[in-house]
Parts: structure tokens; sequence; C-alpha cells
């Protein structure tokens, strides 16, 4: 996977998933300063990996997601960055965004590096998104090469709906 942050190439680690894999497991951290980890999520599972929620880009991409969020069934959106709980809770609180659930990477760094979307020399991850199923496989992914870019928002949603 090659990814560019503004415009310079980054060094990602780990493998990003194909579609197929088994699920890796990970640790974040939720709002409340406790684990979770993949056994703590069920069911069609959409993991949004993004550099910031206090950057533009990454502020339209999870207010599409909260907003789209509302109208899928059975589906957990979970937002995926290196920001510390407290920035998390604090950009959802002034964005109204209680429809996905925001989980960070900042402690362990094992979702980054477990799906291949930890960036390196910039310690964030790349924006990505990662279906998976009920059967822990991974169903879909996308990733934007470009981190200054917005994902594919209607190829993520066809495979969900």
């Amino acid at each position: 996977m090659n990814i560019i942050f503004k415009g310079n190439p980054v060094t990602v680690n780990g493998n990003f998933p194909s579609v197929g894999d088994e699920a890796k497991d990970f640790t974040l951290i939720n709002e409340t300063l406790n684990k979770v980890t993949l056994k703590d999520t069920k069911g069609k599972r959409v993991f949004v990996t993004l550099p910031s929620v206090d950057t533009k880009i990454c502020d339209l991409e999870i207010r599409r997601f909260n907003q789209e969020a509302s109208k899928l069934k059975d589906v957990t959106i979970y937002v995926v960055s290196m920001d510390l709980p407290f920035a998390q809770s604090r950009w959802c609180g002034a964005a109204n965004a209680n429809n996905v659930v925001m989980l960070s990477d900042f402690k362990d760094k094992s979702f980054g590096e477990n799906y291949g979307v930890y960036m390196e020399e910039i310690g964030l991850l790349a924006r990505t998104i990662i279906i998976v199923d009920e059967d822990n496989k991974v169903s879909y992914t996308q990733y934007c090469s470009e981190t200054s870019t917005e994902p594919n928002y209607e190829e993520v949603l066809e495979q969900l709906r």
C-alpha cells in the first residue's frame, strides 16, 4: 500500500488486510479509558481509520459516516485514530456525533500495526476503511493513497446495504 501524507510518501507498518482475511485482534481505548478488543465488537463492523479528528477532511468524513450510520441496520461504525479519547469525546460533543463509536489507538498502536495503517514517520493512522463481517472475516477494504482526500463513500455504503 502506497500512502502519501501531504504530498510526501510515508512508511506504513504491517500489512493491509485483503478481502477474505481473518480479522486481527487489537486493543483500543474508548471514551471511558477502557480497553476494547475485537472480541468486544460483534456483527457487521466498519473500521474507519483516519489521521486526526481535528483536521478538515477527517471532520467531514466522520460527520458523513455519523449521518449514514443512523440509516444502516445491524452495522456498527468504529472511527479509529491516534487522538486521545478526550479529544475524540470533545469532537463528538461539538459535532453531535453519537451514531459512531470513537476508539483510540494511542496507547498500543495495535490496530495500526496489525492492520497495516500506522504511518511510521508521523505517528498517525492512514485514511482507510475495513469492513469485518459477522464471522470476523474482512469483507471489504479501501484506502486513500493520499491522506488528504476523502474516501469513496458510495462504494462503502453499497457494501453495507
